[in-house]
């Protein structure tokens, strides 16, 4: 992934929600990184990059690759290609374990300093939380009951403090559309629109106290 490709976040969890072929390869690849088949990975991973920070849809344990090399104890070159390719080392699993968590637990201490996060842009734990609940709350807003119908997992903020773009891009299914957001310092922009209304588009700045609307009807 480039320096300014937007990331993805994989919030959707039902598997109804994608087509069979979407379903069919990203078993695939979670097959693939469970057994430990790291060619077979990064074979899959080159056809879809944007597969790198997800797991089995549907899955309980909410492990991506990255997750798989620390449980298996892999080779450091291994989490380097990963880390390389986009994959997000603060990135939590149902269990609320990055990576690292898992690599120490096993065990597995070769992997524990490239797998430790490198935070980028810095924020505090209790600004980045009070942006989170706000945004999350918009996502309600403007999704509404999509998101409990689909049972949509929403963006966890801290993951894009160690990206070099820190922005993402997150869909939502039957909403035709959904919300790119990009951290500015201490402040969170987010750009949501569903592509079959006209003039739904809306941007909002979130800061700790809150969410305001700063512009709409671009898309």
């Amino acid at each position: 992934m480039g320096q300014d490709e937007v990331s993805t976040w994989d919030g959707v969890t039902l598997r109804s929600s994608y087509s069979d072929w979407v379903i069919e390869g990203r078993d695939k690849l979670a097959d693939a990184a469970r057994d430990g088949d790291w060619p077979r990975v990064f074979d899959l991973l080159k056809a879809h990059p944007d597969w790198i920070n997800s797991g089995r849809v549907g899955g309980s344990s909410r492990y991506a690759p990255l997750h798989q090399v620390a449980w298996h104890g892999a080779d450091a070159d291994i989490a380097h290609q990963l880390v390389a390719g986009g994959a997000w080392r603060m990135l939590r699993t149902a269990q609320g374990e990055q990576a690292v968590d898992i690599a120490d637990r096993m065990g597995h201490h070769h992997l524990l300093v490239p797998l430790t996060p490198v935070i980028r842009h810095q924020l505090p734990v209790e600004t980045m939380r009070s942006i989170q609940r706000h945004f999350h709350t918009l996502i309600h807003d403007r999704a509404g009951d999509l998101i409990t119908d689909q049972q949509l997992r929403l963006p966890e903020l801290e993951t894009l403090t160690e990206q070099r773009n820190p922005a993402c891009w997150f869909a939502v299914p039957g909403m035709y559309g959904g919300f790119s957001y990009r951290l500015e310092r201490t402040e969170l922009t987010v750009e949501s629109w569903c592509r079959i209304v006209g003039g739904s588009g809306q941007r909002h700045v979130i800061d700790e106290h809150g969410a305001r609307l700063v512009a709409e009807g671009f898309v």
